[in-house]
């Protein structure tokens, strides 16, 4: 089955029987946005803990001033348990590259013994997952 169609399946065993007929979620890795939601819903459906890490701050109006986050510069986009394991994955889509900072993070992680995966497409995370963690 294709990766997308299984996720979409996954989607709809996770809904309360009365609710099964409805029309089923919508997924596109087409954009960063749209991968990320993909990928943390296959990890969260398939016994998994995945969130998404939002590292900007964020802007006060009244104020006018721009607040910066607390996060790490570099963090993954994504973070996760899978199988007890700790893994960070990065979204990258087209011709979007790594900063030197993400470079810098994704050392310290598997400097840590964490693992670190960069996702450009659902299918190509598909085939890492499985190879990873089935």
């Amino acid at each position: 089955m294709i990766p997308k169609k299984l996720l979409i399946e996954l989607w709809r065993n996770t809904l309360p029987e009365r609710f099964k007929d409805m029309t089923p979620k919508t997924y596109t890795d087409k954009t960063a946005n749209g991968l990320t939601k993909m990928i943390i819903d296959w990890i969260n459906y398939n016994g998994g803990q995945a969130e998404r890490i939002n590292t900007t701050g964020r802007y006060l109006v009244g104020q006018r001033k721009w607040i910066k986050g607390t996060g790490r510069k570099g963090s993954a986009d994504i973070s996760a348990t899978i199988q007890g394991k700790s893994v960070k994955i990065e979204v990258k889509i087209g011709k979007d590259k790594m900063s030197e900072d993400q470079v810098k993070y994704q050392e310290a992680i598997e400097k840590a013994g964490g693992i670190y995966y960069i996702a450009k497409d659902f299918d190509s995370f598909y085939e890492w997952y499985n190879l990873n963690f089935k």
